[in-house]
């Protein structure tokens, strides 16, 4: 059944629900039961629909409105994401609508759901990883998108090689002398998202490798909730020590704790860290930096000269990472 002929009954009765539960579906996501709302999703992508007063919406589409798909948006990093995108949006008297992602369910309801909507103009998917299912959604109701810090191939996207960042961070460890080098990755798992991390530790093993330096597993940790507890319990092994912090909100509270034990920073310990958020210069940090704001403006270019000129071929950008020396290490 085509999309034109299709209507929200067909819907209802292919997925054995009530009119209800969907008009619930499209509207109020989180408020549906994960396996009813992935039943009534999977009737309207086989079925083509698209919701009356939505496909109105659709024939007149110039909302004026981006929306930006975004995790834990009060995090530093993202906050200068977001700078750079409401930035550009202001010049172009666009609106920016922040949709905040905080759990897996509120994820995936609204990747599933946002195409279907019609409110929007374009969206900028920040650090969210998703299957071809909702690449096809995308897709075939003509959201146009844009991604950061993700990849995939029908999307235009901005991001960085992580791997190289962290064999940046620790080559540059190395070439300063040291040998005790230790990886602090995230605070905490994600149960979510886009993870740079487990690339970061990559780059950093591969530095090690190749300068044949050998390391005891306490080294080594992907997850530290307490960077501070990591630093205390290396002091057995000698001074001086060195950390790459896949963050700089973790290499800054390496450094707090250094401080505390009294232990002095660079000489007893050096701290690298990686991003170059706005506060790092204040703390003294030398980290990798990585073109926050730069990234969101890049973004958002992007997605305002497809929808200028939809035949504005998709592009895929890698940005350049740089070592910022200061006093840390």
């Amino acid at each position: 059944m085509s999309s034109s002929k299709a209507t929200i009954y067909n819907v209802a009765q292919q997925a054995g629900v009530s009119i209800a539960t969907v008009s619930r579906v499209l509207n109020f996501p989180l408020r549906v039961k994960e396996e009813t709302r992935t039943t009534v999703m999977n009737a309207i992508d086989d079925l083509g629909y698209v919701p009356k007063a939505e496909s109105r919406a659709r024939a007149f589409m110039d909302t004026r409105r981006i929306g930006v798909l975004i995790p834990f948006f009060t995090t530093p990093s993202f906050v200068q994401r977001l700078r750079g995108i409401a930035e550009i949006l202001s010049k172009n008297e666009y609106e920016l609508v922040i949709y905040p992602v905080n759990s897996k369910v509120q994820e995936t309801s609204y990747l599933e759901t946002l195409p279907l909507r019609s409110t929007l103009d374009g969206l900028i998917i920040v650090s969210q990883a998703f299957d071809n299912t909702i690449a096809q959604r995308l897709l075939s109701n003509d959201l146009e998108t844009v991604l950061i810090e993700y990849y995939h191939s029908r999307f235009s996207t901005v991001e960085i090689d992580d791997v190289a960042g962290g064999y940046m961070a620790t080559k540059y460890l190395i070439k300063k002398g040291y040998k005790q080098i230790c990886f602090i990755g995230g605070q905490i798992k994600p149960e979510f998202g886009h993870n740079p991390i487990l690339k970061r530790m990559e780059g950093y093993q591969k530095a090690l490798d190749e300068n044949q330096i050998n390391l005891p597993e306490d080294f080594v940790h992907e997850y530290a909730f307490d960077p501070g507890i990591v630093l205390k319990s290396l002091l057995k092994y000698g001074l001086p020590l060195a950390f790459f912090a896949a963050t700089d909100l973790q290499a800054i509270a390496l450094i707090k704790q250094a401080r505390i034990l009294g232990l002095r920073v660079p000489e007893d310990v050096a701290i690298i860290g990686f991003d170059d958020i706005d506060v790092a210069d204040s703390f003294g940090l030398t980290t990798v930096h990585q073109p926050l704001d730069e990234s969101g403006k890049i973004a958002t270019n992007l997605l305002l000269s497809r929808l200028s000129e939809s035949s504005q071929p998709i592009q895929h950008i890698r940005l350049p990472l740089k070592v910022i020396e200061r006093e840390t290490a």
